[in-house]
């Protein structure tokens, strides 16, 4: 049952980090975010929804198989989870709610350092859980790219 309740826990910790990124990016995603210009290569609105879903939900995985082995090194481990956590809102915050496109390039590439870091902490106290995060890594760099040439073409 703790076990059910930790996996419980830790998948509602990520998708209520999500809620908060959605929450701050709704209005500039109908009202700032269509006016930009974007690569062809954008993917279209409806996408990102689904994405994220599914990664928060394997990120709170990650944690939790992470968290059931009791290590030193899984605390750093989740540690650096929450830091990374807190990083993944304050690019919504920073691209959405302060229209920055540029500091938002600057602090996914941040973002995707910790991720990185989380995902090796992780890999070394659980495979499945590094390989949980590798999907997370995938699509933050290439939101990263996105971001910069967003910013390029909107300069």
């Amino acid at each position: 049952m703790r076990n059910a309740v930790a996996l419980t826990g830790f998948i509602i910790l990520c998708l209520a980090a999500g809620g908060i990124g959605g929450w701050l990016t709704s209005d500039a995603v109908r009202s700032w975010y269509p006016t930009l210009v974007k690569p062809s290569w954008n993917p279209p609105p409806w996408i990102f929804g689904p994405v994220w879903t599914t990664l928060y939900v394997m990120m709170g995985i990650a944690a939790f198989l992470v968290w059931r082995a009791h290590s030193k090194l899984g605390t750093r481990a989740l540690t650096l989870f929450a830091i990374q956590l807190l990083l993944n809102v304050a690019w919504s915050w920073i691209f959405f709610s302060q229209r920055q496109i540029g500091w938002a390039a600057v602090e996914v590439v941040v973002l995707l350092l910790a991720i990185i870091a989380t995902t090796a902490l992780f890999w070394r106290v659980s495979r499945p859980a590094g390989a949980l995060m590798f999907p997370y890594i995938a699509w933050v760099s290439f939101a990263s790219f996105l971001n910069f040439t967003i910013w390029q073409l909107n300069r």
